[in-house]
């Protein structure tokens, strides 16, 4: 069995909007409330005391007008929280959790499927104590497909979608090895350049947009609200969705841009290589390029390979970061030091051989993803 989530978007009604925001708020409040009760028994016990939102329902009756499912969720995601934190074993090691803040935490709530409590009618999504949320299904599931959850959210700028989680049985058989790869070479303004010398996309989103968004930045920060302390008028908020607004619109060209470039990498070759960056150190203030780096998504458009090949059964190979791909000539072998000098963009080798560094890297890469390939 796998998973599979499709992200809708929603349209609430006001009553709807007034339930979001309660059972948004009443998670944070159980969350913080378990938390900081586990810290309590600590300091007295040095012991972890074991809470459950059912015991604060008694001292806050508002807990009883949300979905119960997203109130056990949040003790849940508690619980994986101290997991994380103290479980020396668990991949993603994090710190100890924090309070959630009404300001700056996510709003969100995930709640569980019990025999079509969460459903997809029509062009709605049915929901526990919501009801049937107006949706935009772009697209249906299939029909063996099962609903585990489904997980609702607000951005800031105001829209709220549904991640619905269906489970299905995963009938997909590997391809066989083939030669039919391309290699991609990491390049910050170009997302990526292929064993062929072609550029991904050479589009800086965040760029096109900072004149837009530092201008409305500007004004935001002239109006009431914009000081440490400072009571938020209407008119900070109205503008401050309209920042929000701009920053998504930024984000929404970006995810299409890297779904588009990635599903028509994952149809059309059968073995993608690339190699294992560190995206996070790349982007610090070291490389002196931290903004096209983030800019470019290139850590989310690996992500995305990753997933759509796997669907089509076909492979992505990782070559470790430190294989010198920029220093060999693809051609006699040979390696050049020099090479790791970034300022020098083109490779000339002694065989006669002048490309484009990132070509050559390229093409490494996608012998080296080869090499690892068959040897398995």
């Amino acid at each position: 069995m796998a998973n599979k989530a499709i992200r809708y978007r929603l349209y609430p009604n006001a009553d709807q909007r007034i339930m979001f925001a309660k059972t948004f708020g009443c998670c944070r409040k159980v969350y913080n409330l378990m938390l900081n009760d586990k810290i309590e028994s600590y300091k007295k016990t040095g012991k972890f005391v074991a809470v459950t939102p059912a015991k604060y329902k008694k001292d806050y009756p508002f807990l009883k007008e949300v979905d119960s499912l997203a109130l056990a969720n949040v003790q849940l995601n508690l619980q994986a929280a101290f997991r994380n934190h103290f479980d020396k074993s668990c991949k993603k090691q994090t710190g100890f959790p924090r309070f959630k803040s009404a300001k700056r935490s996510r709003k969100s709530y995930t709640t569980n499927n019990q025999k079509g409590t969460v459903a997809i009618i029509g062009n709605g999504i049915k929901l526990p104590k919501i009801g049937i949320v107006k949706a935009v299904i772009h697209r249906q599931p299939e029909a063996d497909w099962i609903i585990k959850s489904a997980t609702i959210s607000q951005e800031g700028d105001g829209t709220y979608y549904a991640s619905v989680l269906f489970e299905y049985e995963k009938n997909v058989v590997k391809v066989r090895k083939s030669d039919n790869a391309i290699g991609l070479d990491y390049a910050s303004n170009g997302l990526y350049v292929d064993d062929k010398g072609n550029i991904g996309s050479n589009r800086k989103y965040y760029r096109e947009s900072h004149k837009k968004l530092a201008k409305a930045q500007r004004k935001l920060s002239r109006m009431q609200g914009a000081k440490k302390g400072e009571k938020k008028s209407n008119n900070y908020l109205k503008q401050l969705r309209k920042v929000n607004k701009i920053h998504r619109h930024i984000a929404n060209q970006r995810l299409d841009n890297l779904h588009k470039l990635s599903t028509e990498i994952a149809n059309q070759y059968d073995v993608v290589c690339v190699e294992s960056l560190d995206m996070k150190a790349m982007s610090n203030k070291g490389f002196g390029n931290g903004k096209a780096t983030m800019d470019n998504g290139y850590g989310l458009f690996i992500n995305m390979l990753a997933y759509k090949l796997d669907d089509r059964g076909k492979y992505l190979i990782n070559v470790d970061k430190w294989f010198p791909s920029s220093q060999i000539c693809h051609c006699c072998g040979k390696v050049h030091s020099e090479m790791k000098d970034l300022r020098i963009r083109t490779m000339s080798c002694d065989c006669g051989l002048t490309m484009s560094r990132d070509q050559n890297a390229a093409i490494n890469i996608k012998l080296e993803g080869l090499r690892i390939l068959n040897s398995v």
